[in-house]
């Protein structure tokens, strides 16, 4: 089993009650907007992201760090929750336990999320026409698009929604070239 396997299955049964949390106290949108500022902090702050996961660390400095952070900021539910992680040992899976709420929502909400990697930066027109063609794609009516710069694709872009990948890029081409020229040498 992948670890990437064992981390979707470790994090589904959270991101769920997470999910019933909110249903329970009709508060999704507010922890869907909580979410994406832990998100945010985690994936801009990696001291904070280690301190976390860091096993020599004991829960109560963990949870005390958390409370004066996100204490006046989040959600109730969203720190109980996050607080909950920390006493379970689970709190080093919580980026991918928030990401996998925030799917669960957007499927609620006929919503998918497309990770989208560029050479350049894409225009607003150019963001627009992705965004409809890959409403076509999905049948979503909603598609909310996030965009990081990787300048060694050359050219073109990749899609990710969920497991599938659209790769248009002039790196994946290549590598496509290259791998069938040599699958047929053999």
């Amino acid at each position: 089993m992948s670890t990437k396997t064992l981390v979707q299955q470790l994090s589904q049964p959270y991101a769920e009650a997470l999910l019933e949390t909110a249903k329970k106290s009709n508060s999704i949108d507010n922890i869907v907007e909580d979410v994406n500022i832990v998100l945010q902090i985690l994936s801009e702050s990696t001291n904070l992201t280690e301190f976390l996961k860091n096993p020599l660390i004991n829960i109560t400095s963990k949870k005390e760090a958390v409370k004066k952070l996100f204490g006046n900021q989040l959600d109730k539910e969203l720190l109980v929750f996050i607080l909950l992680l920390i006493d379970r040992k689970r709190i080093s899976y919580l980026s991918d336990i928030l990401n996998r709420y925030l799917e669960f929502v957007y499927a609620l909400e006929s919503f998918v999320v497309a990770d989208v990697i560029t050479s350049i930066q894409f225009t607003d027109q150019q963001k627009q026409d992705l965004i409809k063609k890959l409403q076509q794609m999905t049948g979503k009516n909603n598609v909310q698009l996030n965009i990081a710069l990787d300048s060694s694709l050359i050219a073109g872009f990749t899609v990710q929604i969920g497991s599938k990948i659209i790769d248009t890029s002039l790196k994946g081409q290549l590598k496509e070239i290259g791998y069938f020229l040599g699958a047929s040498n053999k």
